[in-house]
């Protein structure tokens, strides 16, 4: 299966309006936002983010099917990493690769990124990517309703 990542474009945006507002992603996430349950917060969302420049946003395309999208923010101190891949995509390696390409164009160092303890999979797909678990932590997950135990993963 080729991976490759590509600037986002606007007919982008459906799938990954289903990719976020898929209940069972939700779970797994566990991190959710007002653009993941609201079409008009997720509008205005997107369109912040395409038009910040300190972000390194990209959509992910499993033979040259929009598979999800990955992204890199924060200032120079604090940059962290995301991505969301469908659920009809995992399992097949398609995260792992790709943020190996994401992380491949951004030079700035440390890359952080934050997981559900539970999300074995995101967990294990940081890690691939040369990510080290440096810390835990409880944080309030909207999709689950509750507080959960979080890992902090840091790439030097």
């Amino acid at each position: 299966m080729e991976i490759s990542l590509r600037e986002t474009q606007d007919r982008d945006l459906p799938i990954f309006w289903e990719h976020l507002t898929d209940p069972e992603m939700q779970h797994m996430a566990a991190a959710t936002r007002k653009y993941h349950y609201d079409r008009g917060h997720f509008d205005r969302f997107w369109v912040k983010v395409r038009s910040d420049p300190a972000r390194l946003l990209r959509t992910v395309l499993a033979d040259g099917a929009v598979a999800g999208h990955a992204v890199v923010s924060g200032s120079p101190s604090e940059r962290e990493v995301s991505y969301v891949v469908g659920r009809s995509h995992w399992g097949r390696g398609i995260a792992s690769r790709a943020l190996a390409e994401l992380i491949k164009l951004e030079d700035i160092r440390p890359l952080h990124a934050t997981a559900a303890a539970d999300n074995a999979g995101s967990i294990r797909v940081l890690e691939k990517c040369g990510f080290i678990v440096t810390g835990r932590g409880r944080s309030f997950a909207q999709a689950r309703g509750q507080d959960i135990d979080i890992v902090h993963l840091t790439l030097n």
